[in-house]
């Protein structure tokens, strides 16, 4: 895949080529870091840099999203209208694994380039980069779970949707309130310590301040990792996670979910003894992290049936039945409602 050395190396060479003249008006928007941008007055053609801004900017107005960074598997196409599901794959600008080129941006002919999640420096600079050297304004927003309904509301007014900004804004900070209530109630001895494993090995989780692991944290769990100080998504042994002896362990691949009733090493764990390993649904996106995006919302909920099943006592179906709709402005079926939240139900794969 290429590199984002070779995306920005590509870029510099087209930098070079006059840019076509833009006799639309526009307008100055900032975005979270500062930086201010001229967009055109009317926003028809969004592109998503990531994972994270394609769900984001799909919820808000799917006839803006002009294609995918990744094609959708199988199993995750059911739940996409096909008009959208079969859009372009135009790969990522942003995070591992970068795919997108310069020339596949020019191409695509946005009117706006947005990213979602981390706005630190190396965001800024590859921002200011690609908007320099294409001509395209290019804003990032910040990913953080308390700034959802902000970002929800601020987006929706910059691509045009503002009435569509303003009803996510407004369901978002009630699901948000509400989670925050209950876990109010819950007596600290009750909260659980949890580790999160990714991969499919389950060795992959996140630090303290994680934007991995915000869900979780968010809801009154300790992030057992967090042991290990500050930072994103590290590699831990299973020594380390058995030395931690974690109450609940929550995870989001499937291969793992289904080797730790199995695997020896993991035996001994408190969470397996228990019967408390849970497998976060994952299609179209996972609901924990992957991506960090307002799909977290319906994993709020979620990870409350599986950490305080008596505060969260009340069929998942209907609250997944409205947010999918919602997100990805289709129905699911009872059989897909039932796949859904089948993990939060049972105790052992």
């Amino acid at each position: 895949m290429p590199s984002r050395r070779a995306f920005l190396a590509g870029a510099a060479a087209l930098a070079l080529a006059p840019s076509a003249p833009r006799a639309q008006a526009t307008r100055t928007v900032a975005d979270d870091t500062g930086r201010r941008a001229e967009v055109p007055a009317k926003i028809a053609r969004v592109y998503a840099a990531g994972p994270p801004a394609s769900m984001l900017v799909f919820a808000l107005a799917p006839d803006k999203i002009i294609g995918w960074t990744s094609p959708f598997r199988p199993e995750e196409r059911p739940f996409i209208p096909a008009k959208y599901a079969d859009l372009p794959t135009l790969g990522r600008l942003t995070g591992r694994g970068n795919t997108a080129n310069v020339e596949v941006v020019l191409a695509a002919k946005p009117d706006l380039i947005v990213d979602y999640g981390s706005v630190g420096a190396t965001y800024v600079s590859l921002a200011e980069r690609v908007q320099a050297q294409t001509g395209i304004p290019y804003l990032l927003f910040d990913g953080a779970f308390d700034r959802i309904p902000q970002t929800l509301r601020r987006l929706g007014e910059v691509i045009g949707e503002p009435a569509s900004g303003e009803d996510w804004a407004r369901y978002a900070q009630g699901i948000l309130d509400d989670v925050a209530a209950r876990v109010a109630k819950i007596p600290q001895e009750r909260r659980p310590r949890v580790y999160y494993g990714r991969g499919p090995r389950g060795l992959d989780t996140g630090l303290a301040g994680s934007i991995n692991m915000e869900s979780i944290e968010r809801m009154g769990a300790t992030n057992v990792a967090a042991a290990l100080g500050k930072g994103g998504l590290v590699q831990v042994s299973v020594e380390q996670v058995l030395a931690w002896n974690p109450d609940v362990v929550v995870t989001i691949d499937r291969t793992f979910y289904s080797s730790v009733w199995r695997d020896p090493l993991w035996q001994n764990l408190k969470a397996v003894q228990s019967g408390r390993v849970y497998l976060s649904p994952n299609v179209p996106y996972g609901w924990i992290d992957f991506p960090p995006s307002i799909n977290r919302l319906v994993g709020l909920r979620w990870l409350g049936r599986c950490l305080y099943p008596d505060a969260f006592a009340e069929d998942l179906r209907p609250f997944v039945r409205e947010f999918y709709t919602r997100a990805f402005h289709q129905t699911p079926t009872p059989e897909q409602l039932d796949a859904l939240v089948q993990t939060a139900e049972a105790r052992r794969g």
